[in-house]
């Protein structure tokens, strides 16, 4: 919830527990907090009862930045842990499925790479969707060099290899809108 004041977000905080409680639901301690998140805030102007100047929510970590037009904008980029998950997730399937044919990989990889950035494809996030491509990279390699004891796959092979089957690039699904548009 997004309040004007600090006031009524206290005041909304003391009540919404009882009020879940009448549902039979409570409010998570560690993901309930006040966040002073404005624009162009300082230091010094930050309110001393509210925790840290960004949050977490649904895997995306949200903070204050500029467009590339110079208006603020709430940049949402991957969440760090919900990053490493997704690089363990490849890397566990890569080492799982090394042995499967290269096209069978390349098929799999992309069908990965492709959701990961459906969810995660919002404005602001495109240095986190290449930083994520290129993992996904090194941990294919690494995988394939792993196939039997003898050989190690080279880039340069691996570059042919992504040269016939290439894998998706990192896009922007999402776009976003800054502040100024959304106030009237």
């Amino acid at each position: 919830m997004a309040f004007d004041n600090i006031v009524d977000a206290q005041r909304v905080l003391a009540v919404l527990d009882k009020r879940l409680g009448r549902f039979g639901l409570t409010l998570h301690p560690d993901k309930t907090r006040l966040v002073d998140f404005r624009p162009r805030r300082t230091e010094s102007t930050r309110h001393p009862e509210t925790d840290g100047t960004k949050f977490d929510f649904l895997g995306l970590t949200h903070v204050w930045g500029r467009s590339r037009r110079g208006k603020d904008m709430v940049m949402q980029v991957t969440a760090k842990g919900r990053f490493a998950r997704a690089l363990a997730a490849v890397s566990y399937w890569c080492r799982k499925h090394r042995n499967w044919s290269i096209r069978d990989q390349h098929r799999h990889l992309s069908s990965m790479m492709r959701g990961h950035f459906a969810y995660y494809g919002v404005g602001g996030n495109a240095r986190r969707l290449r930083w994520f491509a290129h993992q996904v990279v090194r941990i294919w390699r690494k995988w394939l060099s792993r196939r039997d004891r003898q050989s190690v796959f080279r880039w340069n092979r691996l570059n042919e290899i992504l040269k016939r089957h290439p894998l998706p690039p990192a896009r922007i699904l999402h776009s976003f809108a800054t502040v100024s548009e959304t106030l009237p």
